[in-house]
């Protein structure tokens, strides 16, 4: 007799529920772009959904607590002269979230606690660099303000918001249009997947793709990809039949996948949201009414599916709070914003526990909202994994936190070593002797000008008794 064991998993019994209606969002008027984003984020403070606007883009921003019926007048975020197509909240303060549009810009707003009377029209800092619309926005997992934007020119670049700046432009790594870009845990590389079926694996301070595999699922439709917590790659996508597929990939050796699966037929585009803490990944298609979720582990076949959740309104968005965001009280171990054609629905996932105790092996020490890196410490090099904080007391929103924006005079830092697009082929590089002589010569003709001024003025005079005299 041969006897079935069933997987030993504390997430076996995850279910998702939705929340009641009062808890629910409603007459919103979601974004109708085509374009395969989530237009929704969310953390623990705010919800942001990208919105119908004429006459530019916008999105909405509405405090959790906020609930219900959302006012015809309730005040926008409308800074973009083209439709926004993606949105990202900062990692490292809750009230900073950056848009991309058509419009080529990218901007970044600092959100009050308040719920502001008009709407919101000055971001902080408008980044420009990109010649078309920028469609992808990520934030840097442990740096402080920095900020990586891709757009429909296949350029990657990564701002320093803090000064407004450009720290790195990858401008010839890619051929054609990037559908995705994803950091790994520590922010040393990220992944992504292109138009030209090739996901690559890209150290941006490099400039180096690091790994690259084409066509790792075979079809012509758009294709994802996320960093696992330890270092694997997961990718969704479509294979040459059209039928949905789903992948995990070893960086080490991408010749041969280390689990590939085949899921359905729909034609949606997959996207998934992984939460490291517990290796679970959410799968969202555009168009459908459900949400997959599947274990990923070091046993064969690598790839466990958990269970699904449905509904009957197909999802247009959707958007994953962070884990600090959650209700360890309950057991909730992920929360979901599904965006229908008016409203947006929280969808709970909880595991089944009798205890009411704190549920050590379901809350890890998770990432804070403090940067383990500056901005300039990452750029020379150094690497650092997120900062940790518990949530066994909760998780309690830090107040404000204004963002400073402080914009560097160029006469304060050294021109770039190496040639550069936009710059003329003249050496720029000037030596500190040779800037020291050149502001003694300005100096010299400071004192000159002086002088010849003096002269004149003296001669103007003297013109002057002379006129009078004669008279």
């Amino acid at each position: 007799m041969s006897r079935r064991v069933v997987r030993q998993s504390k997430f076996r019994h995850v279910f998702g529920q939705p929340v009641k209606a009062d808890q629910m969002y409603e007459d919103i008027r979601v974004s109708k772009v085509t374009w395969d984003s989530s237009f929704c984020a969310v953390n623990p403070k705010f919800l942001a959904i990208i919105v119908e606007s004429g006459g530019g883009g916008a999105f909405m921003v509405i405090p959790l607590a906020k609930s219900g019926r959302v006012d015809k007048n309730f005040p926008l975020v409308t800074g973009h002269t083209a439709p926004v197509l993606d949105i990202d909240w900062c990692p490292h303060n809750d009230n900073v979230i950056a848009s991309a549009s058509e419009d080529t810009t990218v901007m970044v707003w600092q959100i009050p606690d308040y719920v502001p009377m008009r709407n919101m029209t000055e971001p902080i800092v408008t980044l420009e660099g990109h010649s078309k619309r920028v469609g992808i926005l990520t934030w840097h997992p442990t740096a402080r303000n920095i900020l990586l934007s891709a757009g429909g020119d296949s350029v990657i670049i990564l701002w320093n918001v803090g000064t407004g700046e450009a720290l790195l432009t990858l401008d010839d790594l890619h051929t054609d249009l990037i559908y995705n870009v994803c950091w790994n845990r520590s922010g040393s590389l990220f992944v992504t997947t292109c138009k030209d079926k090739h996901l690559r694996i890209i150290d941006p301070r490099q400039h180096l793709v690091v790994a690259e595999r084409f066509a790792p699922h075979e079809g012509m439709r758009p294709m994802r990809a996320v960093f696992t917590r330890d270092g694997l790659v997961f990718t969704t996508g479509f294979t040459r039949m059209s039928q949905r597929e789903l992948g995990l990939w070893d960086p080490k050796n991408m010749e041969e996948p280390i689990a590939l699966q085949e899921m359905d037929t729909s034609n949606g585009v997959l996207l998934p949201f992984y939460d490291p803490d517990s290796s679970i990944v959410y799968l969202c298609g555009k168009g459908d009414s459900s949400i997959r979720y599947f274990e990923i582990t070091d046993e064969a076949p690598y790839v466990h599916y958990l269970s699904t959740y449905s509904s009957k309104e197909p999802q247009r968005g959707m958007g994953f709070m962070p884990k600090r965001g959650l209700d360890v009280s309950k057991c909730e171990i992920a929360r979901f914003y599904k965006l229908h054609e008016r409203k947006c629905e929280p969808i709970v996932m909880t595991v089944p526990r009798k205890s009411d105790l704190f549920q050590d092996d379901l809350y890890p020490d998770t990432p804070g909202p403090e940067p383990a890196l500056e901005a300039d410490e990452w750029l020379s090099g150094k690497e650092a994994e997120p900062i940790l904080i518990s949530l066994r007391d909760g998780y309690v929103p830090v107040k404000n936190r204004e963002l400073k924006v402080t914009k560097k005079n160029i006469l304060d830092s050294r021109p770039p070593t190496g040639p550069r697009r936009s710059q003329s082929t003249c050496d720029t590089n000037f030596s500190n002797s040779a800037l020291g002589e050149l502001l003694e010569e300005i100096r010299s003709l400071r004192q000159t000008v002086q002088t010849h001024e003096k002269r004149i003025s003296d001669l103007e005079n003297k013109l002057c008794q002379f006129t009078n005299g004669t008279d």
